[in-house]
Formats: C-alpha cells, sequence, structure tokens
C-alpha cells in the first residue's frame, strides 16, 4: 500500500476496476496519507474525507468509467458544489460554492474522487504559495522552500504522495512553476484547449490543467478536460487524434531551438537554469534532432509593465465578483498588501481603455515570437531563473509589494510569455541540480500553437530516454 499515490492513475483506475483494490481503500490511503503529511507541508485548504470515502462506496469492480475511484485534489480557485471556495482571500469568507466549474465536473465524470481542495497565493497571483489566512506551504524535498505558485498546494500534495494527481490552473505559469519546484509534469495547455465554463469567459491568460508524474498521464487527462462547452466564446481546434496516442508516438526528427535568454531586462540565471537548456540540448541531439542555440526577439522595454496592465485586470476581476458576493466593497484591511497594491493600481492608474490596449501591444509583441518560432518545432528554455527560493524571498506581506511582485518575474521569467501568446508549454522534472539543492531540476518545452500532441510527445521520449518518475522527497524517504 505504501507506494499506491506513486503509481500512475490509469494504473490505480485499473486496480479498481479489476477488483485488485477497493476505491475505499484507495482513497483511505489518501485521506491517511493527507492526515500524516498535511500538518508538515500544509497542502489542503480543506480535506472531505467523509464525503470522498462516501463517494468511494459508489465505485464497484468493472466500473467503466476512466478514472473511477481514484482520488484527486482541485485548487481552491475552482467551484467544487457544496464546497468552500475562497481563492485563498480573507475576503472570500467561507463562500460555498453552489456549482461545479467544468473542469471539476470533468473530473468526477470521469470518476474521480475529490478528496480535498490545496492551498495557493491570495487571488492565485504569485510563484510562491504563503498566504496570511492559510499559512506557508511547503516543499516536500525541502520545507524551507517553496513549492512554487499559484498551484503550489497541489504541486506539494502531488510530490508528496497525498494525491496521485491534482488539478492546477495557470496565468502565468501557474502549474509549469509548481511543476518544476517539485520534479512534476505541468502542462499548459493551449488556449481555449479547457473550457472555463461556467463564469470564465474567454480567459486570455489562465488554463485549467493537471500535475502529475508522467507525460502519459498528463495527455490522458487532456483527453479528459479538452473540449468544448456550450457558450464558450472561443475554443482551440480539435486534435487530430486523442493526446494519449499522440504522446505514444515517436515524434520523428525534430528542429529545435535552445535559449537561456531571459525575457526580462536583467534577469540573472543561475548555474544550473543554463546548464538545463545545454544538457536537455544535448539529450535532443543524441535522439537525433537537429539542436541549434537561438535568439529570439523577446527582450524588449516594457514588456513586463505591458504584463502587469493584462495581469492585474484578471485579479481585479476576481476581487470584484468577490465584492458582488460580499456585498460590499473591499478594503486595505480585508487584503494582502500586494493584493491591495494590484487593486488599487488598477483602480487608480489602469483604464478600461489602458487595459485593452495593453492586451493589443502584448498581443503584437507575441505574433512576432510566435513568426520567429514558425522555423522550429519546438523551444527549450529553463523552468526557473534559480532554485525555488526559500520562504520570505518573495514576501505578498512586504511593504514594497510591487517590489515582491517583481521579484517574482526574476525568479519566473520564462513562462509567463506563453500565457500571452497561447501556446502550450511543459515543465518536465528531467535534470538533477548540481548546487546541493535536493530537488530535480527542471526544463520548459514550448510547442507550436494548438500542438500540445506533438509537444507531449517529445516530452514523453525524453522521460524514456532519462525516466524521472521514480524521484521521491527526503520526507517520504527518510
Amino acid at each position: 500500500m505504501a507506494d499506491l499515490m506513486f503509481r500512475p492513475v490509469d494504473e490505480l483506475a485499473s486496480m479498481v476496476r479489476s477488483g485488485e483494490i477497493s476505491a475505499r481503500e484507495l482513497v483511505q490511503e489518501s485521506v491517511d496519507r493527507i492526515d500524516e503529511l498535511n500538518p508538515q507541508l500544509n497542502a489542503f485548504v480543506d480535506v472531505f474525507a467523509d464525503e470522498a470515502l462516501a463517494s468511494a462506496d459508489a465505485v464497484s469492480p468493472g466500473d467503466e468509467r476512466p478514472f473511477a475511484g481514484v482520488p484527486i485534489a482541485i485548487k481552491n480557485n475552482r467551484a467544487i458544489a457544496g464546497q468552500r471556495y475562497t481563492v485563498a482571500a480573507e475576503f472570500m469568507g467561507d463562500f460555498v460554492a453552489g456549482h461545479d466549474d467544468n473542469v471539476v465536473r470533468r473530473l468526477k465524470d470521469a470518476g474521480f474522487i475529490i478528496v480535498g481542495s490545496t492551498t495557493l497565493p491570495e487571488w492565485g497571483i504569485l510563484p510562491v504559495t504563503d498566504t496570511k489566512r492559510f499559512g506557508t506551504t511547503r516543499n516536500p524535498y525541502d520545507p524551507e522552500r517553496t513549492p512554487g505558485g499559484s498551484s503550489g498546494g497541489s504541486a506539494a500534495a502531488v510530490a508528496s504522495g497525498m494525491v496521485p494527481i491534482a488539478h492546477a490552473n495557470d496565468g502565468g505559469g501557474s502549474t509549469r512553476i509548481p511543476a518544476a519546484c517539485v520534479g512534476l509534469v505541468g502542462l499548459k495547455p493551449q488556449r481555449g484547449r479547457i473550457s472555463t465554463a461556467p463564469i470564465g469567459g474567454g480567459e486570455f491568460l489562465v488554463q485549467d490543467g493537471v500535475l502529475t508524474r508522467t507525460t502519459a498521464e498528463t495527455a490522458l487527462l487532456l483527453d479528459i478536460l479538452a473540449g468544448y462547452e456550450p457558450g464558450d466564446p472561443a475554443w482551440a481546434p480539435d486534435p487530430a487524434e486523442p493526446f494519449a496516442a499522440a504522446a505514444a508516438r515517436e515524434p520523428g526528427k525534430l528542429r529545435i531551438a535552445l535559449t537561456s535568454q531571459s525575457p526580462i531586462e536583467h534577469g540573472d540565471l543561475d548555474a544550473d537554469a543554463v546548464r538545463s537548456v545545454r544538457e536537455t540540448g544535448e539529450l535532443l541531439a543524441s535522439l537525433g534532432h537537429d539542436v541549434v542555440e537561438a535568439d529570439p526577439p523577446w527582450r524588449q522595454p516594457g514588456v513586463l509593465e505591458l504584463f502587469t496592465a493584462c495581469f492585474g485586470p484578471l485579479v481585479s476581476l476576481n476581487i470584484a465578483f468577490a465584492e458582488i458576493l460580499a456585498g460590499r466593497e473591499i478594503t486595505e484591511a480585508d487584503t494582502e498588501p500586494l493584493s491591495w497594491a494590484i487593486w488599487r493600481l488598477c483602480k487608480d492608474s489602469i483604464s478600461s481603455v489602458d487595459g485593452a490596449g495593453a492586451q493589443v501591444q502584448i498581443q503584437a509583441f507575441c505574433r512576432q515570437v510566435i513568426d520567429w518560432m514558425s522555423e522550429y518545432d519546438a523551444l527549450v528554455t529553463p523552468a526557473l531563473a534559480e532554485a525555488p527560493v526559500k520562504h520570505g524571498v518573495i514576501d505578498p506581506q512586504s511593504a514594497d509589494p510591487m517590489g515582491a511582485f517583481a521579484r517574482s518575474g526574476t525568479f519566473t521569467p520564462f513562462t509567463a510569455l506563453f500565457n500571452v501568446s497561447g501556446q502550450p508549454a511543459i515543465t518536465l522534472p528531467l535534470l538533477d541540480r548540481s548546487d546541493g539543492v535536493a530537488i530535480p531540476l527542471s526544463v520548459q518545452l514550448v510547442g507550436r500553437p494548438a500542438e500540445e500532441g506533438a509537444l507531449l510527445a517529445l516530452s514523453a521520449q525524453l522521460e524514456a530516454a532519462q525516466p524521472w518518475a521514480h524521484r521521491r522527497p527526503a520526507l517520504i524517504t527518510a
């Protein structure tokens, strides 16, 4: 039983279907591990033990739903009917959702059993998970370091084996960053691939997904979650074949660009970040790909400010929605300093015309990047600029909140660009760090627009050549 939560989710579902193990036993193992490890890691907002076990009792051998009886956790910024929906914000109070968001409904329909909801930074802003309301979420590889954000609770829960898989979403790297912080696979799908129904309306930056241990699991879940929902204003084109089938194919010989050039001016990289690209390039070349060092046209003045002008209004829209739920206006006492600073920036300095104009400008910038990438099948960049930072390095309670926001950009300079361009991108824990930090070293792969299948095939090839799913944090192996 000890390794159940580290097994692939399709294998777990097969065990339940065959009667080798019951759904109750599987969910009980997850609940027991949460009881054991969550006090150390603080990955969960709420645990639904009784409800999850009751749902497990309703699953019988032979259940044909693809993931019947498999436990999963949901990031606490997606609605689960009958459960608290907080976005880690004091101002949300203990609001209980009256519906399931699309991604939750699809996971339930596939047979997954939700065992709890996971932590995130307030309003999902930062790449660290440390809040006034719920405290600090810790990295199971090194509890003094962050598990990333904003899907930090989900990352800590999967990496430590509290659940075999967890929901995540990504508006500036919030799936890829925590995956890189804890040695998991994190895919941001193509914009419009997974519907944000019923509340979301054509999300510009955010895409839902999952955190897994393997490329194959990520592909299987993308098949479950992808697709149009009635009323979606835009959606990605249907793939030519299931993503799981594409991921199982050999990718063929590809032309792949490498770069360690940060999109952010004065964005310094540590030696391991640079090495991750170089060694991944060497591995790709050994697999028969045409690999070239490249110079992307992305270090342009004002890009970070443009992203802030796009990202800030999305955060502020969430706060405005919370004002409706609360029946009053938010005050500085209701929120963390960074959240308040972004809210005031948008209220005082970014008009609706400014926000729309920033989107036009940054999309024009991204068109240049996509046009530049058209001669390559994929791009390799560092996943992070440095090792997962220690707690307090990026402080949401800082007296200089926008300074903390800028510091988050130098930690994670390579992810947000592809939320703006909409392209699929994935982080993979391909290597080991050489600086004494006991956390896997990840790399980011970026694909062509709407070509997740090709990106997953390349990821699977790298995984087969240099496997990573066997890794366990010291917290587990001690």
